[in-house]
């Protein structure tokens, strides 16, 4: 076998073409690099402050929930919060309720909203973009605003304490959603309606055998981010329930609140229980979330 020899002067042409080529490193674009983690993470550490104080103080009892200075790790913990939290109030109806209502609330917007957002954008009828302009200003009005007129609509209508005095005002009409469903469904080219009109398909067949189909991560956006702010409603329920047994969990943490003591260490553990099936969905879904507000974004 031929012996191959190596030529110095090559392997030094070599070596010093290699580092020619090796780009300079930009130490303004490394400094950049550093500053913007710094602040994502001092903006992490603000954001999850609360909710690991929260954690941590449902694992106290009281002398060290209010100790000066703060103690930060229970010692020891108090797992007993919990189960004494749970007994305290009836959670599991009120689990149930919140269920009930935000489930439903879920599934009538994802319907209305995507069927309004369709008309607003592939129809064509008169006053359409006054009518949407409409639609977009009413988020712009408070709710504080609103809430005492629908209080006494859903006085005159028998629906005062209960569910559906929840459900129906949010799910009947939602202005961000129908905002983001038209916002995608006019990136939909107009052939695959027009192709399915000229096979003989109506409006619905369109919109339901063809567009809704197509609306699957825009419709995961809305729903999860739908499902957190009912979850999460406290105003609504304090206005229009009297009776425990229809209150929701936010109603049934405020109850731990009292005249003259409150019971912190249950608040915080009954605030880590109601918020479990938020982290849940959030973590199974937040793909969901983001891919639909980007696609609805490039869509646009």
């Amino acid at each position: 076998m031929a012996q191959q020899t190596i030529n110095p002067q090559d392997t030094a042409i070599t070596t010093r073409t290699t580092s020619e080529k090796r780009p300079p490193i930009k130490w303004g674009g490394v400094a950049s690099t550093a500053l913007l983690h710094i602040l994502l993470l001092i903006g992490v550490v603000i954001m999850a402050g609360p909710f690991v104080w929260t954690v941590l103080t449902s694992l106290k009892d009281n002398s060290q929930a209010f100790h000066v200075p703060p103690v930060w790790i229970p010692n020891p913990f108090i797992w007993s919060n919990y189960p004494a939290s749970l007994q305290a109030l009836p959670f599991g109806q009120a689990y149930l309720n919140s269920a009930i209502v935000s489930i439903t609330i879920v599934v009538v917007t994802l319907l209305t909203c995507s069927m309004a957002g369709y008309a607003f954008a592939k129809i064509q009828f008169p006053g359409r973009n006054i009518l949407f302009f409409l639609f977009l200003a009413t988020m712009m009005i408070p709710f504080q605003v609103t809430l005492i007129p629908l209080f006494f609509i859903l006085r005159n209508l028998g629906l005062i304490d209960t569910l559906v005095a929840l459900i129906l005002p949010p799910a009947l009409f939602n202005a961000f959603g129908v905002f983001l469903m038209r916002q995608f469904i006019m990136g939909i080219p107009n052939e695959l309606e027009e192709a399915a009109i000229v096979d003989g398909a109506n409006r619905w067949t369109v919109y339901w055998q063809i567009v809704f189909p197509l609306l699957r991560a825009p419709l995961s956006a809305l729903g999860i981010l739908t499902f957190i702010t009912q979850w999460n409603n406290f105003m609504m329920p304090l206005i229009m329930l009297n009776t425990p047994t229809n209150f929701t969990v936010p109603l049934v943490l405020n109850q731990f609140k009292g005249q003259f003591s409150t019971q912190w260490t249950q608040i915080m553990a009954g605030s880590v229980i109601a918020i479990l099936p938020l982290i849940l969905v959030y973590i199974i879904l937040q793909r969901q979330i983001i891919r639909g507000i980007a696609m609805t974004g490039l869509k646009a």
